[in-house]
């Protein structure tokens, strides 16, 4: 079973929806959810804000702070997280931004990339990556850094739940 594939069951189980966030991916975290079959029960949908300006307009990136750190920033990538769970009304928002290459991008080395997940119960995550390889590798790269970060996430709250359900063993 593919990591998209036990998130979303993940997901279904909890009965929580997913809304994604994307810069340097371009859409390929929303392509890999939507793959598997019966995603529509908890994906809500993609904001692919490849401009640094939709990252602010749309997802709402604090300009100041996109303009003294950057868009490749862990603070940017939890901002855009927040948004796309609050712009299209999901349980958890997910969230990349990075430098793929060729070239550096404000300052920072091709191959460094956040990826980031926000949650109904002020779940808060940023994990930053430096990737190596080409473009196509670093993109491929986050989209699986993104989707077992959020696992991780439901894995976790869920064994806290099942905790607190049973007496707190």
């Amino acid at each position: 079973m593919s990591e998209a594939a036990r998130l979303l069951r993940l997901l279904t189980e909890r009965d929580e929806t997913l809304a994604v966030a994307e810069s340097l991916t371009g859409g390929l975290v929303a392509a890999e959810l939507t793959s598997v079959s019966g995603a529509s029960h908890v994906f809500r949908g993609s904001v692919t804000a490849y401009a640094t300006e939709l990252k602010r307009a749309v997802l709402g990136v604090d300009q100041t702070l996109l303009e003294e750190r950057g868009a490749v920033d862990p603070d940017v990538a939890l901002q855009m997280a927040a948004g796309v769970r609050e712009v299209l009304g999901a349980s958890w928002g997910i969230a990349t931004t990075g430098v793929a290459g060729p070239e550096p991008q404000d300052g920072k080395p091709v191959g460094t990339v956040y990826v980031s997940a926000v949650g109904p119960a002020g779940e808060k995550k940023t994990v930053a990556l430096r990737l190596n390889g080409t473009r196509a590798e670093i993109r491929r790269e986050s989209v699986r850094s993104v989707l077992e970060l959020l696992s991780s996430e439901l894995r976790k709250d869920g064994r806290a739940q099942d905790t607190e359900q049973n007496g707190g063993i």
